[in-house]
C-alpha cells in the first residue's frame, strides 16, 4: 500500500529547502506526496523553533493536525525540523498526539522510519549527529517552477548570543561547487529563471571546503549556466564581505544587484554583547563601500530591537544609523529571550512592550524611506520577472506586485 503524505512547511527557506528534500525522499521510496497534509494518511509538521514566534506557530500547526488525527481524518502525525531537533526530550511528552519526531541529522532516513511507523504502529524518534543531515539531495519544488532556492551550506559558526542555530543545526558545512552547479543546472533545464543561493551564512560558503571565502568564486561560475537570467543571494555576514565578492556581483550581469546583510545593530557596546562585530561607524563605512563598488545595488538589512543592555543612547545610535544609511528594505524585530543561549542570562532585560514600542518606531522610519524611494521610482522602467496574468486586470502579475522586480 503506497500511504500518502503531505507536509506543511514552516519558517525559513533553508528549511523550505529541507522539506523539499524529504518529500522526494518519500516519494522515491514509494510514498504518495500530496499538497494539502489535512488529506494525507501522515501529516509532517516541518517546524521552525528558531525565535518564540515561531515556536508558537509550530505548536498550532501541530495541534490542529492533531484535533485531524483525533477525528480519523489522518492516521499518523510526525514532527520534523528545529522545534523537532531542539526540543528532543520534551517534543513527545509534552504533545502525546506525535507518532514521530525526527531531528535533522535524521532526514536522511524519513523513508525507513515513516515505514517502519506504519508497519509496527508504533512510536518513532531518531535524533543522529546533525552532522549527518544530508547537505543535498533531490527535492520536490514547492516554489513555481521560475524560482528556486539553493541551498549552498549548513550550519553556523559565528555564535551570536541570542542566536539559537548552532544548537539546533551545527557548525558551518558547505557544499562542493560541483554539487551546487549540478543542481542549478537541472534547476534551470526545469524552467527556473531565478535561483536564490541561501545559508544561515552565506558569504562564508567556501572557508570550511577551500580555505577561503568561495561565494565569489561559486556565483561566477553559476552565471555560466546557460538560461539562467537573474542569480540572487541572500543572508551575507558583514564580516565576510569581500572585494572580490562586490566585484563579481558590479561585473555579472546575471547578478541580482540585492545585497541581504542581516547586521541586528549598530551600537558598538550591543554589538560587542551579541558577540558581533563592529560599530555604527564601521557598519557606515561599510554600506557606503557596498553601493560605490556596486552602483544600484540594493541593500536589505534586518535589526533586533531590545537586546538586554539596550539603552535610550544604544536605540538612538541604530535609529539615528538607518536614517542615514537608508536601507531599501529592512525588518526589525523585538528580542526574543531564547533558552540554551548566552543572552538569555544577561542582566538587564528589557520590558516587552519596551521591546515591541522601539520595533515599531524603527519600522515606522522605514516605511517613510521606503516610501520616498518609491516616488523616486515613477517614471523608471524596470526589468521584472513576471509570475502571471490577471484576466479582471488584464495585466501581468505576481499575487501582490507587477511582476517579481530584479531588485
Amino acid at each position: 500500500m503506497a500511504y500518502k503524505v503531505g507536509m506543511v512547511s514552516l519558517g525559513c527557506a533553508k528549511n523550505q529547502v529541507d522539506g523539499e528534500v524529504l518529500m522526494a525522499s518519500l516519494k522515491n521510496a514509494g510514498f504518495e506526496t500530496v499538497d494539502d497534509a489535512a488529506m494525507a494518511d501522515i501529516a509532517i509538521v516541518n517546524t521552525c523553533g528558531f525565535i518564540e514566534s515561531a515556536k508558537k506557530e509550530s505548536i498550532e500547526e501541530i495541534l490542529e493536525l492533531a484535533q485531524l488525527k483525533k477525528e480519523g481524518k489522518i492516521k499518523k502525525l510526525v514532527v520534523t525540523g528545529c522545534l523537532g531537533e531542539r526540543y528532543q526530550q520534551e517534543m513527545h511528552k509534552e504533545l502525546p498526539e506525535l507518532d514521530a519526531v525526527i531531528g535533522i541529522g535524521a532526514n536522511g532516513e524519513i523513508a525507513e522510519l515513516l515505514t517502519k511507523m506504519m508497519e509496527e504502529d508504533s512510536f518513532v524518534e531518531s535524533f543522529p549527529e546533525k552532522s549527518k543531515m544530508p547537505l543535498c539531495g533531490e527535492r520536490e519544488l514547492t516554489t513555481p517552477s521560475y524560482f528556486a532556492y539553493v541551498k549552498i551550506a549548513e550550519g553556523c559558526d559565528n555564535r551570536c548570543t541570542y542566536c539559537a542555530i548552532p544548537l539546533i543545526r551545527g557548525g558551518y558545512r558547505s557544499r562542493t561547487m560541483e554539487s551546487i552547479e549540478e543542481e542549478c543546472k537541472a534547476l534551470v533545464e526545469n524552467g527556473a529563471r531565478e535561483l536564490i543561493l541561501i545559508a544561515q551564512d552565506t558569504s562564508r560558503y567556501g572557508i570550511d571546503l577551500y580555505g577561503e571565502y568561495s561565494l565569489a568564486k561559486l556565483m561566477e561560475r553559476l552565471c555560466k549556466i546557460e538560461k539562467l537570467h537573474w542569480l540572487r543571494v541572500l543572508y551575507c555576514y558583514p564580516d565576510s564581505i569581500t572585494d572580490e565578492l562586490l566585484d563579481v556581483m558590479a561585473r555579472e550581469e546575471k547578478i541580482v544587484k540585492y545585497m541581504d546583510l542581516p547586521l541586528q545593530h549598530a551600537s558598538g557596546p550591543v554589538l560587542k554583547a551579541m558577540n558581533r562585530r563592529g560599530d555604527r561607524e564601521s557598519l557606515t563605512a561599510l554600506m557606503k563601500k557596498i553601493r560605490e563598488r556596486v552602483p544600484g545595488v540594493v541593500l536589505r538589512t534586518t535589526i533586533i530591537a531590545g537586546f538586554p543592555g539596550e539603552t535610550e543612547e544604544d536605540f538612538t545610535q541604530v535609529a539615528e544609523f538607518l536614517k542615514d544609511v537608508r536601507f531599501e528594505r529592512m525588518g526589525c524585530f523585538a528580542y526574543s529571550q531564547e533558552e540554551d543561549t548566552p543572552a538569555a542570562e544577561l542582566p538587564d532585560q528589557i520590558d516587552e512592550d519596551v521591546k515591541e514600542h522601539r520595533a515599531e518606531i524603527l519600522m515606522g522610519d522605514q516605511m517613510d524611506i521606503m516610501d520616498a524611494q518609491g516616488q523616486e521610482l515613477i517614471g523608471q522602467t524596470l526589468e521584472v520577472l513576471v509570475e502571471g496574468f490577471d484576466p479582471v486586470r488584464r495585466v501581468l502579475v505576481r499575487p501582490q506586485l507587477p511582476g517579481r522586480p530584479r531588485h
